[in-house]
């Protein structure tokens, strides 16, 4: 791609967007920990708890966070450096970045980096990864408010159905999720694809990684909050032994 493109894509003004969009995010982030805070005080939940919940999340996110990390380093190569953070700290969702650039690209006839890559497929791949997250935030404006209730419904006001539904319900997205990996790991072993398996040795070195540190976690209670960031850490070692 024209070097130019990239000049403009990683300028001090691109830039100066960027830093101001995610400061008023983490703004927003450090207002939503005070008021989880406030709301814990007032149902006299332990402020301990808090801390630790607060710290499991941080430690689980290494995990998915190193695997951003390597597709934000493409990223930044065609769509710039700015652009990429900006989309990686507000979405965080980075092979749907890089999807949604790739199709702005070609929506053009333009292929994702090539030398035709000038500055109308760079803002129409930007455009792109920006339209593409609206969706998210209407869906969660007109309809997050309404499923508590439709939650309550389904459960009947049972405490123990409530609490099995919901974890049925995270089980089916997790599992949904993974199946992918899986299905697209068995392909590559099939066709004798060279390095192939990868995410199918992700998903059972997780798994594997998951019953050892919960065993590991009933003596060394410390442990439980660092369970699934290290089992995530181990999938991604068994992937990358294997591979």
């Amino acid at each position: 791609m024209p070097e130019a493109v990239l000049q403009i894509a990683n300028s001090w003004l691109i830039w100066g967007i960027a830093i101001a969009i995610i400061v008023i995010v983490l703004i927003q982030s450090l207002l939503y920990i005070r008021l989880s805070f406030r709301a814990a005080d007032q149902i006299g939940f332990p402020r301990e708890k808090c801390v630790r919940g607060l710290r499991a999340g941080a430690i689980s996110a290494i995990g998915p966070s190193i695997a951003i990390f390597i597709v934000m380093v493409g990223m930044m190569s065609v769509v710039g450096g700015p652009i990429t953070w900006l989309r990686l700290s507000i979405i965080g969702a980075a092979p749907t970045e890089l999807t949604a650039a790739t199709i702005g690209a070609e929506a053009l006839g333009v292929k994702f980096g090539s030398a035709d890559y000038d500055l109308t497929a760079l803002a129409t791949s930007w455009w792109t990864m920006t339209i593409n997250g609206t969706g998210w935030l209407i869906c969660a404006a007109l309809f997050t408010h309404k499923l508590e209730g439709m939650r309550e419904k389904m459960g009947g006001g049972d405490p123990v159905w409530l609490a099995i539904m919901s974890g049925g319900a995270m089980l089916g997205c997790f599992g949904f999720l993974n199946s992918r990996n899986i299905v697209s790991g068995l392909r590559e072993l099939q066709s004798g694809l060279a390095g192939g398996g990868g995410p199918l040795y992700a998903a059972i070195g997780g798994v594997l990684g998951m019953v050892l540190m919960m065993h590991l976690a009933k003596k060394l209670t410390w442990l439980r909050e660092y369970t699934l960031g290290i089992a995530m850490l181990i999938g991604m070692a068994v992937a990358v032994i294997l591979v």
